[in-house]
């Protein structure tokens, strides 16, 4: 007689919504990651030199590194990686297309505020995750060094003229903008990433009062990244 093996209980009630804050988490960022890529790619091609050409390329190179290491991670979990990013499209899509650079230098101040914003974002929503997935978002957002290269250029390009500064400074103030929109709309439409935020059964939360201070936080690092560019926010 063939021995009869017992089915695992479905995952249900707070738990349940955890895993499924948490994978929607490690959705977006893989997606992220891939239309960061994109674009970087698009980027490059404005390069006014092969040295700043080589940088956005190998700044491209490390998104194909973090997609791949999110897709693992979700492949762990069961889930694909394609089926984890699908609610994402339409935010990060239309983001994009109400933020498409004119030229190199809309590209770079994109790449350093615009993606600032996504990242803080990314790692609120990860202090409420589990230490092995809290960790990969830290190292897949991690720096490099890339700011510093873009804070150079940018920096150098006001001091060559001045005037840049003002239409950077707009453009800024318009990043700020929609990323705080598309991360409120994000927060919104998924009801578990949401959960992550306020907390579930046994998982302690913010508040709406901590929402609304996180969200402080967000544009008060945008102001510091933009004074590092020599912009005014």
């Amino acid at each position: 007689m063939d021995e009869q093996t017992t089915p695992e209980p479905a995952v249900t009630g707070p738990d349940a919504a955890y895993r499924e804050g948490a994978l929607d988490l490690l959705g977006l960022l893989a997606y992220g990651a891939l239309t960061a890529f994109d674009r970087l790619a698009e980027d490059a091609r404005m390069a006014p030199g092969l040295a700043d050409k080589v940088q956005l390329a190998t700044m491209a190179g490390r998104q194909v590194d973090h997609f791949g290491r999110i897709r693992d991670r979700l492949a762990e979990s069961g889930v694909d990686v394609m089926a984890a990013m699908q609610p994402f499209h339409e935010p990060f899509n239309g983001y994009h297309e109400h933020t498409r650079p004119k030229d190199w230098l809309e590209g770079l101040v994109k790449a350093y505020v615009g993606d600032g914003i996504a990242v803080d974002f990314y790692r609120e929503v990860a202090a409420f995750v589990d230490a092995d997935t809290r960790a990969l978002v830290h190292e897949v957002l991690a720096d490099g060094g890339h700011g510093d290269f873009v804070v150079g250029r940018v920096r150098g390009a006001i001091e060559d003229d001045p005037k840049v500064g003002g239409r950077l400074a707009l453009w800024g103030r318009r990043l700020v903008g929609e990323a705080l929109s598309q991360a409120q709309r994000v927060a919104a439409d998924r009801d578990a990433l949401t959960s992550l935020l306020t907390g579930t059964v046994d998982r302690p939360g913010l508040d709406l009062a901590a929402v609304s201070r996180m969200f402080s936080r967000l544009i008060e690092n945008h102001t510091r990244r933009m004074a590092t560019l020599g912009l005014q926010s």
